[in-house]
């Protein structure tokens, strides 16, 4: 019996932390590692990532990841995979020299990064795996078709259909997909991010007509905000401030490493003559172009900086324009927000793009349709986003004439069982949690740390502590009371000396009766003040207990 078993780690019901595992008779391959941000109320979390406690676990029969892509929600993720198993990563030359850059940060040795042809194929453990170029917004993306007993299973990543790209690095070829249709895909996936919108994506996603009067009527400095993964997008600025003769400034040495990569691979070169080096840039140049660009919500935050006029390299005057080049993704909305009212406070002209008439590089409705047409697979599986996205991915295959029991629409840790190409069931249900990343470390998935961080956000700390003689269990110090966003002490004096004398009258007691013990005195302490505090303030602050015991000498 051929079977094989397709589930994901992460990527559904949510945007962002791709991750899916496709089994082939107990081998295992892996597609992408990637991260998402946080919500604003998931205080100090940098990051979230899978749960790859699954593939940990199995490690011995992981053939290799795919990675698909040089974006975060798909590559992001790998350190944290890596720093626990050494499976062999196989991906395109740019996105290879990104992630070399990652392992690089996180002082991650000895992994092989296999540089593999976006039209090509390679062979993992007897599997050949089938690669086919994809339209996106940064270079070298790829598509990824295992070729089983039964059929192919297809993984398209993220892509749109644009016949007019002639870069061969962006460009992809449909006749493939009509070649594996023809020879039988069982399984093919699909981002759903946009399949709430009509039509094909392209020529929607170019910004050019959007943003080309700027460039040229405007005298003053042009700001333009990018995501720094874009490339597509980056491009497409650069190719204008050359039409129109403005000088060009990176404000992120990242984003300027980042395209000495994309030079390296030929696949775009500045013009010569164009670039200004930071070093040389001042702020009272004018007819020049700056631009801006970080990760994720991070490129909000540097505007929002700027902004504020707490940057260095740029103070912002009436005779400047801000061009909004990154939309808003989940979890940003509230930076975006911040930054942009800012801006306006400055007087400067603030260009903010339509998102519904520049569209992210994502395939609308028409491009799933063309790939469903043209794969013709026997099993359509949604994947990439939001629930709501990927309901919309499966009723574009239901209006096509697939069969609901075609159409398997999953959750993350949900895996589909295939033996011998008919799909037998969707039960098996792995637990997975999110990780939190904060700096290097993996907060708690119960969100204990996120919750107290929550409550000393909202009601305060109070921290009461008093010395006791370990021999006598006398109190000889204190009690001292502190408070941190419950109460002002000198307004509440009878607050703080009802706070202290639970304290002490606690530890009085339980001496008393013979039960005394540090801890336990402290939680009982802990568990009154709240009630206390609840009653005479309305608050549940985080209550700090200190029983400090002195080993008094006589």
């Amino acid at each position: 019996m051929n079977q094989v078993k397709i589930l994901a780690l992460g990527g559904l019901d949510e945007d962002g932390k791709n991750c899916m595992v496709v089994e082939i008779n107990q081998q295992i391959i892996v597609i992408e590692a990637g991260l998402k941000y946080p919500d604003v109320d998931q205080l100090g979390i940098e990051s979230i990532i899978p749960d790859f406690t699954y593939l940990i676990e199995n490690k011995d029969r992981i053939a290799g990841i795919f990675i698909t892509h040089g974006h975060d929600d798909v590559m992001s993720a790998l350190p944290y995979l890596l720093k626990n198993t050494q499976i062999p990563v196989y991906t395109t030359p740019l996105t290879a020299l990104m992630i070399e850059d990652q392992l690089k940060t996180h002082n991650i040795t000895g992994i092989k990064v296999h540089r593999i042809k976006r039209f090509g194929q390679t062979v993992l453990n007897g599997i050949k795996v089938k690669t086919f170029g994809m339209t996106h917004s940064i270079a070298d993306g790829y598509g990824i078709a295992i070729e089983t007993p039964e059929g192919y299973i297809v993984y398209t990543s993220e892509f749109i259909i644009d016949f007019d790209i002639k870069t061969e690095s962006f460009t992809c070829d449909i006749t493939e997909f009509a070649e594996m249709g023809k020879k039988g895909v069982l399984a093919l996936m699909t981002e759903s991010v946009s399949a709430d919108r009509e039509g094909f994506t392209s020529p929607r996603h170019r910004i050019v007509n959007e943003i080309e009067s700027s460039f040229e009527k405007e005298g003053g400095r042009i700001i333009v905000m990018l995501y720094e993964q874009n490339l597509y997008r980056l491009i497409e600025v650069i190719e204008l401030a050359n039409k129109y003769d403005r000088k060009i400034v990176f404000y992120n040495d990242s984003q300027r490493q980042y395209l000495k990569h994309v030079e390296k691979m030929g696949y775009y070169k500045i013009p010569v003559g164009l670039e200004i080096v930071k070093e040389k840039y001042n702020n009272k140049m004018e007819n020049v172009l700056v631009i801006v660009s970080a990760s994720g919500p991070n490129v909000f935050r540097t505007m929002h900086k700027i902004a504020m006029n707490e940057d260095n390299l740029i103070e912002l005057s009436p005779e400047d324009t801000v061009i909004i080049a990154s939309p808003v993704v989940p979890g940003t909305e509230r930076e975006a927000s911040t930054m942009e009212n800012e801006l306006y406070k400055e007087g400067c002209k603030v260009v903010s793009l339509d998102h519904r008439k520049v569209l992210s590089m994502h395939g609308s409705i028409e491009d799933i349709k063309m790939l469903i047409n043209l794969f013709k697979p026997k099993y359509y599986i949604p994947i990439k986003g939001q629930y709501r996205h990927l309901v919309n991915n499966a009723n574009i295959a239901l209006n096509m004439g697939y069969n609901a029991g075609r159409i398997v629409v999953l959750d993350n840790g949900q895996v589909a069982q295939f033996d011998d190409g008919i799909l037998k069931q969707t039960s098996t249900l792995l637990k997975l949690e999110e990780v939190m990343i904060d700096g290097n470390i993996h907060l708690d998935s119960s969100g204990m740390v996120l919750k107290d961080r929550e409550t000393l956000a909202t009601d305060g700390a109070l921290v009461v502590g008093v010395v006791v003689n370990f021999k006598t269990k006398e109190v000889i110090g204190g009690p001292d009371v502190q408070s941190r966003g419950v109460i002002y002490l000198k307004d509440a004096d009878y607050i703080v000396k009802e706070v202290g004398n639970i304290l002490e009258r606690t530890i009085v007691d339980m001496v008393k009766d013979g039960r005394y013990e540090n801890m336990a005195a402290r939680m009982e302490a802990k568990d009154k003040i709240t009630r206390y505090i609840l009653k005479e303030t309305g608050k549940r602050p985080m209550i700090l207990p200190a029983i400090v015991e002195l080993n008094i000498q006589e």
